[in-house]
């Protein structure tokens, strides 16, 4: 079988030594289809951001471009505009015929805190290739709120792949037919394409704004920062907004959907033509997402959205995103939502868990 590795066979490569790391990985850093990447002891500010590339390492690239390092051992501030370098706790060795991906987690993207992976000798930012031996490192860069840190914290996970995995459109269709992907017609597309929610069943709050100005969030506090100091609301009685440039939103997607057991889904940004804009930078769906044991009734997937070079209308029902679905190599022994802490299951328009409700 091919296909996305399940959590068993995560915990059967950490036991193999497939995965290691001088800390003992955590039983909850396992998640349906990905493990939880921790960060380690020590942050490199960097002048750039970069890529190792063919033949190099990143501890080459960081003698280069250090400006100075930051013991995170008690605690660090990352700043807000500046790019960061942490190595991981975990390290690769992998199979000949496993790739990996990884991502920023769902908290991380929904407070702009762009975080992406690197690899020794990597051409492209969280693609990892099959064989791959070696470490990880996290590139950080916080776009709207400066963080508090500390090592341990897991910002970003990864995914692995036993060959092709991803559903074609055909494939794609007969599974929305057999198990309702969408609560409504599916848009299929290089993937299933999902819109934006700018007609609320109730009221006019369609998303929040991240305010310009604002205090640290440490990202152990959960439940604790009031939204009003870090966000603001962004109201519309007429089904549109405009989309300001350099300006980070929290929206919501008007289809509800559902990831059946048997199948994982990425987001990917949708084309460039459609405006200018950015739409998700945590893109991982776990089995399970949006699923009950009595069929899939669907959560609403939360839009990280960030506007470039022009203003930009953006109308109820737009098409912004698309997710691709891949056949998972076994069916999960947990899913999303299911004795795990998933904390976005049944989810509507949410800010990141680090503020109240």
């Amino acid at each position: 079988m091919t296909g996305v590795l399940a959590s068993q066979q995560l915990r059967a490569m950490i036991a193999d030594g497939r995965i290691s790391a001088p800390t003992a990985i955590l039983n909850e850093q396992v998640q349906p289809a990905s493990l939880d990447l921790r960060l380690g002891h020590i942050a490199y500010r960097v002048r750039a951001s970069f890529l190792s590339g063919a033949g190099r390492t990143v501890a080459e690239r960081l003698d280069e471009l250090e400006m100075h390092r930051i013991d995170l051992s008690k605690g660090a501030v990352l700043e807000k505009g500046c790019v960061y370098v942490v190595p991981l706790m975990e390290m690769l060795d992998l199979p000949s015929d496993v790739t990996a991906v990884a991502n920023a987690k769902s908290s991380t993207g929904r407070l702009d805190l762009l975080t992406r992976t690197i690899t020794d000798q990597g051409e492209e930012f969280d693609r990892i290739a099959a064989g791959y031996t070696g470490p990880l490192y996290a590139e950080i860069c916080p776009r709207s709120f400066s963080v508090l840190v500390r090592p341990g914290m897991r910002l970003n996970q990864i995914r692995f792949r036993d060959g092709q995995a991803a559903l074609d459109d055909a494939a794609l269709a007969a599974l929305h037919a057999d198990s309702p992907l969408v609560d409504g017609e599916a848009v299929i597309s290089d993937g299933l394409g999902f819109s934006v929610d700018l007609k609320p069943a109730k009221g006019s709050l369609v998303g929040y704004r991240a305010k310009p100005h604002t205090g640290v969030i440490d990202l152990d506090q959960i439940g604790h920062y009031d939204p009003a100091e870090y966000w603001e609301e962004v109201h519309s009685d007429t089904g549109r907004i405009i989309l300001d440039p350099g300006a980070f939103y929290i929206l919501v997607s008007r289809e509800a959907v559902h990831i059946p057991p048997a199948y994982a889904a990425e987001m990917a940004p949708y084309l460039a033509m459609v405006g200018e804009f950015r739409v998700h930078y945590a893109g991982f769906f776990d089995p399970g997402f949006g699923h009950d044991a009595a069929g899939g009734t669907g959560s609403r997937g939360v839009l990280e959205v960030r506007c470039h070079e022009a203003p930009f209308v953006l109308e109820h029902g737009q098409v912004v995103g698309r997710l691709v679905y891949e056949k998972m190599d076994q069916v999960p022994d947990q899913l999303y939502g299911a004795g795990i802490a998933s904390n976005y299951q049944g989810q509507g328009l949410k800010l990141s868990k680090h503020f109240r409700a």
